[in-house]
């Protein structure tokens, strides 16, 4: 389908999209488009005006900071998953960035465009609850930092303001062992189901994929791990707590036993490396 009609305004600057957004009426910002612009060929989005941060070079970077690393927004998943920086220092960010759709997205969608959009069911959502990174936004009121458990709060619902801009993501770099297990119907598809553990010593931080109406922790799988229950007897418990859709792809029993075994998969390869 063709969207509906919309004006179109091109940023120079973070400054700039902040007041563009202030200026029009329901506008959202474009980034990398694979988020938005499918919805809005659907009609199912319907903005009156674009705001095309997609170049603002200065926001695409992977950089060390103050002991961990930091990404800016406008990284492509094609340039995170070839950073040889991510890669040696927070691997599971740089393994799940690879996983995301096909070249074309990868070459052209943006972390930050995944991360504003709130979908549940993609992929680095998911690893950065599983890393506790923090995001940087700027708005008319200045910067501010949300830790990604307080981000992501409905289906398609993040901490982001209508004139607010995610402009950098911060992640710590990863010492012991990490996984990012995902299954899907095609290579390129939304995940089924994903797990994203990072842990050491028998202990891991577990996040789920389209197990709810926002990537969520795997608590219970957490606790169980945290008593001393090895990884088989803590994967039968990653079900509680999550909510996940029924839909062509599958159903909800279906995603329940699915992450079971994802996560016993994803925590053999935690304690393996």
């Amino acid at each position: 389908m063709i969207p509906a009609r919309f004006d179109y305004e091109v940023a120079e600057s973070v400054e700039q999209a902040i007041d563009l957004l202030g200026s029009r009426d329901d506008a959202k910002l474009l980034a990398g488009g694979h988020s938005l612009i499918p919805l809005m060929r659907l009609r199912f989005a319907r903005p009156a005006t674009l705001v095309d941060i997609g170049r603002l070079s200065e926001l695409s970077y992977v950089r060390e900071r103050d002991g961990g690393l930091a990404i800016g927004a406008l990284t492509r998943y094609h340039d995170l998953e070839r950073d040889e920086l991510l890669r040696a220092e927070c691997g599971i960010v740089s393994y799940a960035s690879g996983l995301v759709g096909d070249p074309q997205v990868r070459h052209r969608g943006t972390i930050g465009g995944s991360v504003a959009h709130g979908d549940p069911a993609s992929d680095l959502p998911t690893v950065l609850l599983a890393l506790d990174a923090e995001l940087v936004v700027r708005g008319p009121g200045g910067e501010r930092t949300v830790a990604a458990a307080d981000f992501f709060r409905s289906f398609f619902e993040t901490a982001l303001g209508p004139q607010d801009v995610l402009t950098e993501i911060r992640v710590p770099k990863v010492e012991g062992g990490w996984a990012y297990e995902k299954f899907a119907l095609r290579a390129q598809d939304w995940a089924t189901v994903g797990v994203a553990a990072v842990g050491s010593n028998g202990t891991a931080r577990v996040a789920l994929t389209n197990m709810g109406t926002t990537p969520i922790r795997a608590q219970a799988v957490e606790e169980a791990l945290a008593s001393g229950a090895d990884a088989s007897a803590a994967a039968e418990r990653a079900g509680e707590g999550t909510n996940p859709p029924s839909d062509t792809n599958g159903s909800a029993d279906y995603r329940r036993h699915l992450a079971t075994v994802l996560v016993r998969r994803a925590l053999k390869e935690v304690a393996r490396r």
